[in-house]
This record gives structure tokens, C-alpha cells and sequence, in this order.
């Protein structure tokens, strides 16, 4: 399950553009509060605090404990706005969760056992398709990240979704198809000798052909 934090938050009084130009103008980041079938609330952040989270794994599925005032709610960050040219967070949507409820969620692709993988082992190449898989899962299961064993795996193999034990009470997003999430490929060398190979044969043969059409004129 995916560690939780706590964030502390303060009330905003008001909302729009020119209020979260003032809350930034005051040394802190606008933020909004929604959900759960209650009113949405604008609050602010510490921009420090918010900056420590935002450089750890997992911001985006981590259950948040905000303290707004001495009370607190569990939320899961959003959508979050970072300036074009300081990356610099100028905004945070949090959606607030309870444990009966369903979020759908990002969560990272973590490989191990590389060393046990006969096609890795032989130059093959791990070509990862997705770094992270979509999940639905209830806020108190939400994996920290999804592990995939490689051990024995061979040139040519691939990894789908199918494949991969996920946590009880976690599914996939996608469910009309088993799709693709690494695959170990040939090594760039093995590729260019099978594709060399392909072109002498394809030479030997076209020459076989004209051999024989200018015998029978």
C-alpha cells in the first residue's frame, strides 16, 4: 500500500484568478479542495512543505492527510500546475476520499531480477512500453508501485498485464485487452545479422529468377 502523508493547508477566503495571484504574491501556492458530496474549499499551501512532497515517488497516488486548522481529510492529488519556465507550483486540485470509494490511479512499473533473465543475460534488451499501468482501487489499497519478476525470461518474450499479480482489490483500468508492458528485445547486432541474411537470400533467389526467364527466351 502507498505510504501516506500528512500536508497542512490554510482557508483561502476567496476564489478566482486575481485572489490565487494574491496567495502567491503572499508566499503561497492557491490550492482546491473537492469532492466526497461536499462544497469544494480554496486553501493554500506551504510552498516548502508542497516542494519536499512533490520530490518524493508517488505524489499522485499517495493518500494525503490535510490538515486544514486542526481538521483533517484524506485526499489524493490531481492535476497540479507548474510554471513553464521555474517548474514552480503555482496550483493544486485535491480530491477528497473516503475508504468505500473507488479512484482510478497511475502507478509505477518497478523490474527486478534482471541478472535472472536468460535473454537479458544473452544482450537482449528490456523495452519497457509502459512505465506506469492505470489502476482503480480503493484508497487504502493503492500500491506504492507494481513489481514485475523478469527471471527467465527470454529473447522475444513479452510482458502483458495478464502476467502480473496485482494486489487484492486492484484491477487494471484497461480490461478490453491484455495489453503490452515490456517486452526483451533482440540486441541491435543479432537484428542487423537477420536482416543482412534476409537480403542475401532475397539477392540469390531474384537471381535464380532472371537465370531462368532468359534461358527460356
Amino acid at each position: 500500500m502507498s505510504a501516506s502523508a500528512t500536508i497542512t493547508a490554510e482557508i483561502r477566503e476567496r476564489a478566482g484568478k486575481g485572489a490565487a495571484r494574491a496567495t502567491r504574491r503572499a508566499g503561497r501556492v492557491p490550492a482546491v479542495v473537492y469532492g466526497n458530496k461536499k462544497d469544494p474549499e480554496m486553501v493554500s499551501l506551504n510552498p516548502i512543505e508542497l516542494h519536499k512532497l512533490l520530490h518524493k515517488p508517488g505524489f499522485f497516488s499517495t493518500v494525503f492527510d490535510l490538515d486544514l486548522s486542526g481538521k483533517k481529510q484524506r485526499v489524493l492529488a490531481r492535476d497540479l500546475q507548474l510554471h513553464p519556465v521555474t517548474d514552480f507550483p503555482l496550483h493544486v486540485d485535491f480530491m477528497r476520499v473516503s475508504a468505500d470509494m473507488k479512484v482510478s490511479v497511475m502507478i509505477p512499473v518497478h523490474f527486478i531480477n534482471e541478472e535472472d533473465s536468460p535473454g537479458i543475460k544473452r544482450g537482449g534488451v528490456l523495452n519497457i512500453v509502459r512505465h506506469e499501468i492505470e489502476i482503480e482501487s480503493s484508497p487504502d489499497n493503492i500500491p506504492a508501485e507494481i513489481t514485475i519478476d523478469l527471471t527467465g525470461l527470454e529473447i522475444g518474450d513479452g510482458i502483458h498485464i495478464s502476467n502480473v499479480s496485482l494486489p487484492d482489490g486492484v484491477e487494471p483500468t484497461i480490461t478490453d485487452r491484455d495489453f503490452t508492458i515490456a517486452t526483451v528485445a533482440a540486441p541491435s547486432s543479432v537484428k542487423s545479422e537477420a536482416s543482412e541474411e534476409g537480403e542475401e537470400e532475397g539477392g540469390e533467389e531474384g537471381g535464380e529468377e532472371a537465370a531462368g526467364e532468359e534461358g527460356e527466351e
